[in-house]
Protein backbone atom coordinates (compact mmCIF):
# COMPACT_ATOMS: atom_id res chain seq x y z
CA UNK A 1 0.00 0.00 0.00
CA UNK A 2 1.76 3.52 -1.00
CA UNK A 3 0.82 5.99 2.05
CA UNK A 4 -1.39 9.15 1.60
CA UNK A 5 1.58 11.30 0.81
CA UNK A 6 3.06 9.02 -1.57
CA UNK A 7 -0.32 8.49 -3.28
CA UNK A 8 -0.58 11.86 -3.61
CA UNK A 9 3.06 12.36 -4.91
CA UNK A 10 2.51 9.50 -7.39
CA UNK A 11 -0.57 11.64 -9.29
CA UNK A 12 1.81 14.35 -9.01
CA UNK A 13 4.37 13.02 -10.73
CA UNK A 14 2.38 11.42 -13.39
CA UNK A 15 0.44 14.79 -14.34
CA UNK A 16 4.23 16.29 -14.90
CA UNK A 17 5.44 13.28 -16.68
CA UNK A 18 2.42 13.83 -19.13
CA UNK A 19 3.21 17.78 -19.38
CA UNK A 20 6.67 17.16 -19.57
CA UNK A 21 5.70 14.70 -22.59
CA UNK A 22 7.44 11.98 -20.65
CA UNK A 23 5.37 8.67 -21.81
CA UNK A 24 7.67 6.17 -20.33
CA UNK A 25 7.66 7.87 -16.98
CA UNK A 26 3.92 7.89 -17.10
CA UNK A 27 3.25 4.52 -18.19
CA UNK A 28 5.49 3.48 -15.14
CA UNK A 29 2.76 4.71 -12.67
CA UNK A 30 -0.18 3.55 -14.42
CA UNK A 31 -1.03 -0.15 -13.15
CA UNK A 32 -1.82 -1.82 -16.42
CA UNK A 33 -5.39 -2.48 -15.39
CA UNK A 34 -5.90 1.35 -14.91
CA UNK A 35 -10.03 2.37 -15.51
CA UNK A 36 -9.23 5.81 -16.84
CA UNK A 37 -12.49 8.02 -17.31
CA UNK A 38 -13.86 11.68 -17.97
CA UNK A 39 -16.95 11.47 -16.81
CA UNK A 40 -19.51 11.80 -19.31
CA UNK A 41 -17.10 10.46 -22.25
CA UNK A 42 -16.73 6.68 -23.39
CA UNK A 43 -13.78 4.76 -20.48
CA UNK A 44 -10.34 3.58 -21.34
CA UNK A 45 -9.76 0.58 -19.88
CA UNK A 46 -6.00 -0.59 -19.15
CA UNK A 47 -2.69 1.44 -19.46
CA UNK A 48 -1.64 0.39 -22.41
CA UNK A 49 -4.76 1.87 -24.86
CA UNK A 50 -4.72 5.35 -21.89
CA UNK A 51 -0.76 5.73 -22.79
CA UNK A 52 -1.44 4.80 -26.56
CA UNK A 53 -3.81 7.95 -26.87
CA UNK A 54 -1.34 10.23 -25.40
CA UNK A 55 1.29 9.07 -27.46
CA UNK A 56 -0.74 10.44 -30.60
CA UNK A 57 -2.35 13.57 -28.55
CA UNK A 58 1.82 14.57 -28.23
CA UNK A 59 2.30 14.03 -31.49
CA UNK A 60 0.21 17.07 -32.37
CA UNK A 61 -0.88 18.79 -29.00
CA UNK A 62 0.03 20.27 -25.51
CA UNK A 63 -0.90 19.08 -22.17
CA UNK A 64 0.20 21.49 -19.22
CA UNK A 65 -1.69 21.11 -15.25
CA UNK A 66 -1.61 23.42 -12.35
CA UNK A 67 -3.01 21.38 -9.23
CA UNK A 68 -4.56 23.93 -7.15
CA UNK A 69 -5.32 21.80 -4.08
CA UNK A 70 -4.65 17.85 -3.44
CA UNK A 71 -5.62 15.36 -0.28
CA UNK A 72 -5.19 12.21 0.06
CA UNK A 73 -6.43 9.55 2.76
CA UNK A 74 -4.35 6.08 4.07
CA UNK A 75 -6.16 4.32 1.31
CA UNK A 76 -4.43 5.75 -1.87
CA UNK A 77 -7.93 7.73 -2.58
CA UNK A 78 -6.40 11.08 -3.88
CA UNK A 79 -8.36 14.35 -5.20
CA UNK A 80 -6.86 17.41 -6.93
CA UNK A 81 -8.57 20.77 -8.09
CA UNK A 82 -6.61 21.57 -11.11
CA UNK A 83 -6.43 23.87 -14.38
CA UNK A 84 -5.52 21.91 -17.62
CA UNK A 85 -4.55 23.31 -20.69
CA UNK A 86 -4.72 21.33 -24.06
CA UNK A 87 -3.29 23.16 -26.97
CA UNK A 88 -2.84 22.36 -30.76
CA UNK A 89 -0.64 24.99 -32.34
CA UNK A 90 -2.39 28.44 -31.18
CA UNK A 91 -5.64 27.15 -30.10
CA UNK A 92 -4.98 27.02 -26.54
CA UNK A 93 -7.71 25.45 -24.30
CA UNK A 94 -6.96 26.00 -20.51
CA UNK A 95 -9.99 24.39 -18.46
CA UNK A 96 -10.73 23.44 -14.45
CA UNK A 97 -11.20 19.99 -13.89
CA UNK A 98 -11.20 18.18 -10.55
CA UNK A 99 -9.84 14.63 -10.50
CA UNK A 100 -10.23 11.31 -8.04
CA UNK A 101 -7.27 8.77 -8.66
CA UNK A 102 -6.78 5.82 -6.28
CA UNK A 103 -3.06 4.66 -6.19
CA UNK A 104 -2.22 1.29 -5.27
CA UNK A 105 1.43 -0.33 -4.57
CA UNK A 106 2.73 2.98 -6.33
CA UNK A 107 1.01 3.22 -9.69
CA UNK A 108 -2.76 4.62 -10.48
CA UNK A 109 -5.51 2.04 -10.68
CA UNK A 110 -8.32 4.62 -11.36
CA UNK A 111 -7.95 8.20 -13.14
CA UNK A 112 -11.41 9.87 -12.98
CA UNK A 113 -11.83 13.99 -14.00
CA UNK A 114 -14.93 15.52 -13.15
CA UNK A 115 -15.87 18.70 -15.43
CA UNK A 116 -18.47 20.75 -16.40
CA UNK A 117 -19.59 20.50 -20.05
CA UNK A 118 -20.72 24.54 -20.07
CA UNK A 119 -17.25 25.53 -18.83
CA UNK A 120 -15.62 23.33 -21.39
CA UNK A 121 -17.74 25.21 -24.40
CA UNK A 122 -16.96 28.52 -23.36
CA UNK A 123 -13.04 27.33 -22.91
CA UNK A 124 -13.71 26.07 -26.36
CA UNK A 125 -14.73 29.66 -27.57
CA UNK A 126 -11.71 31.36 -25.87
CA UNK A 127 -9.36 29.42 -27.59
CA UNK A 128 -11.07 30.10 -31.37
CA UNK A 129 -10.84 34.22 -29.98
CA UNK A 130 -6.90 33.12 -28.81
CA UNK A 131 -6.36 32.03 -32.77
CA UNK A 132 -8.07 35.04 -34.25
CA UNK A 133 -6.29 37.64 -31.57
CA UNK A 134 -4.05 36.10 -29.89
CA UNK A 135 -2.87 38.79 -27.24
CA UNK A 136 -6.57 36.61 -26.39
CA UNK A 137 -5.00 33.78 -25.99
CA UNK A 138 -5.31 31.32 -22.35
CA UNK A 139 -2.20 30.49 -20.27
CA UNK A 140 -2.43 28.43 -16.99
CA UNK A 141 -3.01 30.88 -13.88
CA UNK A 142 0.23 31.04 -11.95
CA UNK A 143 0.97 27.58 -9.42
CA UNK A 144 0.19 28.17 -6.06
CA UNK A 145 -0.78 24.61 -5.31
CA UNK A 146 -0.70 23.11 -2.21
CA UNK A 147 -1.35 18.90 -0.79
CA UNK A 148 -2.45 17.71 2.33
CA UNK A 149 -2.88 14.17 3.57
CA UNK A 150 -5.74 13.16 5.63
CA UNK A 151 -6.11 10.39 8.58
CA UNK A 152 -2.55 9.73 9.11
Amino acid sequence: MTGPRGAVGVVDDFLHALAEADLDRAARLLDDDLLYQNVGLPSIRTSRRTIALFRRFVRVGRFDVVVHRATGDPTGTVMNERTDLVAFGPFVMTFWVCGVFEVRDGRITLWRDYFDFLTMATATGRAVLGVVVPSRRPALPAAQSTSTTTGA
